[in-house]
């Protein structure tokens, strides 16, 4: 395979960014990460837009328009709508773009607008995650309801505890505190989350991810051409990505996340123990504790114990969701894989701050998207690896 490399990164603020549209907000990330880079428009080749498409202001050609502001026209631009997990396809196809050797340098942007939607797209909004809307959706099917059920089983199969679901709100909002580019930047106590409002039980308001604006781009270029740019190189060691199975079988534990992961790490040559940091997919607090699992951070049903005793915290055996996660970084649907990308890349820089990773060299992301009969959509795992 060809040798990628990612050269520059940009990313607007999570959160409900009401004075900003499609334009402004891809304005500021496009022309961010081409700074970054240290690359014009001219030099872009390729793009694909990640998004649900769900602002009012862009119902159609969302990729397109985003990037006339910067420039970037008269180049193929593909919009690429995969539920949750649109921007990281958007970035793997640009990946794949390169490794077809037919480009040099591509562009993946991903971007949302979900907090001030059209009276239609609010009601496609309710329903994501419902997949078949004639028959799942209709009959109430939705993530925190899927989320609830699988939490309650783990914790009836393994012993898991509210207290320790509920620690993971606590260690990503804590992480949240220190990124200026997270929606909530404010911790939480174990109390707090505890008490918060029901949605579902065993899960509470706290338990669960914002809606969110955001946008976050991503520049690319085989390994043979990085010289070009002046942004400091971060190498892909692998872009997998998985669809669901959809056995039927009530098993409410998908291994969608399991098969991208093996597929990841066998093309990075690497294995669970060699990732120093991950941003995973936190849409609900036990999902990331599944995702610990799935991931092989550690054993199965293991996932509470891990977090309770601090496995997952930045200095522990891995750190997840150093950037807040999605419960209090955002989730802006389509921005919210380029912005775990945007946050792995300034980690293995040294970029971070507080919220530094110590000894940061290997880095993985999760994103996923969607559900039918219980079973994950997408999902889309990337291996990134520090420059020496």
């Amino acid at each position: 395979m060809r040798e990628i490399y990612i050269v520059g990164i940009g990313m607007t603020r999570f959160g409900k960014l009401p004075e900003l549209g499609v334009r402004e907000l891809a304005e500021e990330a496009v022309f961010g990460a081409l700074k970054d880079a240290g690359a014009k428009p001219a030099d872009i080749e390729i793009a694909y837009c990640g998004t649900e498409a769900m602002s009012p202001d862009t119902p159609m050609l969302p990729g397109q328009i985003a990037l006339e502001q910067a420039g970037i026209t008269g180049i193929p631009i593909t919009n690429v709508a995969n539920a949750c997990g649109s921007g990281s396809n958007a970035v793997r196809e640009a990946w794949l773009a390169l490794q077809s050797g037919l480009y040099e340098v591509a562009l993946a942007i991903g971007v949302e607008k979900l907090t001030s939607p059209s009276p239609d797209q609010f009601q496609m909004l309710s329903r994501l995650g419902g997949a078949d809307l004639m028959l799942e959706g209709s009959m109430g099917f939705f993530p925190p309801g899927v989320f609830s059920m699988a939490a309650l089983r783990h914790m009836e199969q393994y012993g898991t505890t509210r207290e320790q679901i509920a620690q993971v709100a606590v260690k990503n909002n804590y992480h949240g505190s220190l990124n200026p580019k997270a929606q909530y930047q404010k911790q939480v106590t174990l109390e707090q989350v505890l008490n918060s409002r029901p949605v579902s039980y065993p899960l509470n308001v706290l338990d669960c991810c914002p809606i969110s604006d955001g946008c976050a781009v991503v520049v690319l270029c085989g390994a043979d051409v990085a010289k070009r740019f002046s942004g400091r190189p971060v190498r892909v060691r692998a872009a997998a990505q998985r669809s669901g199975t959809y056995k039927d079988d009530a098993n409410l534990r998908a291994d969608t996340t399991q098969r991208a992961a093996r597929e990841a790490y066998e093309m990075a040559g690497l294995g669970p123990g060699d990732i120093d940091l991950a941003e995973v997919h936190d849409c609900f607090t036990f999902a990331e504790i599944q995702h610990y699992e799935d991931l092989g951070f550690c054993k199965m049903g293991e996932g509470g114990r891990f977090v309770e005793e601090g496995g997952a915290n930045i200095g522990g055996q891995v750190a997840v969701n150093p950037s807040g996660g999605l419960l209090a970084k955002g989730h802006p649907l389509g921005a919210t894989g380029p912005g775990q990308i945007c946050e792995i890349v300034q980690q293995l820089r040294g970029e971070c701050g507080d919220r530094q990773v110590p000894n940061a060299r290997i880095g993985l992301t999760h994103n996923g998207g969607g559900f039918r009969h219980g079973d994950t959509g997408i999902v889309t795992c990337f291996v990134l690896e520090k420059i020496s």
